[in-house]
């Protein structure tokens, strides 16, 4: 149910805000 929705749904919009947070944390 996961792997499937997790290529495209789930990386532009839940990805997108952790991978900034996390850029952001490691600068």
């Amino acid at each position: 149910m996961k792997r499937a929705c997790t290529p495209a749904v789930p990386r532009r919009r839940g990805f997108t805000l952790i991978e900034l947070l996390v850029v952001i944390a490691i600068i």
